[in-house]
């Protein structure tokens, strides 16, 4: 019994571990093939505009949970590193619509293949999991997720 017990704290700090690790690999600044700097924020919104061609800043700020504002700030970071362009919408003048340079989408396909490379890990430690054991641990973690999500509206101070 104090074995199962001292397997699922292990469980719990390995899983913690993983959690930092994925974050520290995240905070780290690339260039994604390219020849400037490219930030975790600034790589994301690379994928949304990639994702949603000629989309305009509203949308994009709707699509990252983020202002107008903020969406505009790193907007004007990526044109600046020759990443986005914006051009008027001909639907709507008075807005603009955003896509990826020739550099944009180089960065983005750096990216994603970054991803495949990540996704590969996971697939090759799951190579010899049944069926069950891998809807285990998806249920596992989508459950933890969810938790983790709402540990902090549970916790009384």
């Amino acid at each position: 019994m104090e074995k199962i017990k001292n397997n699922k704290h292990k469980i719990a700090y390995e899983s913690l571990d993983l959690a930092f690790a994925l974050m520290e690999l995240d905070k780290k600044t690339r260039y994604y093939g390219t020849d400037v700097p490219i930030f975790h924020s600034e790589i994301h919104v690379i994928k949304a505009i990639a994702e949603h061609p000629c989309i305009h800043v509203g949308g994009l700020a709707d699509i990252l949970g983020v202002t107008k504002g903020a969406a505009s700030e790193i907007l004007k970071k990526l044109e600046r590193k020759a990443l986005v362009k914006k051009e008027v919408d001909e639907l709507n003048l008075s807005r603009y619509s955003l896509s990826l340079t020739e550099k944009g989408k180089k960065a983005h396909k750096n990216h994603m293949h970054y991803h495949d490379i990540l996704n590969g890990m996971v697939e090759d430690e799951l190579q010899n999991a049944t069926e069950a054991q891998q809807e285990f641990l998806l249920n596992f973690f989508s459950t933890m997720v969810s938790r983790v999500k709402n540990f902090d509206e549970n916790i009384v101070e």
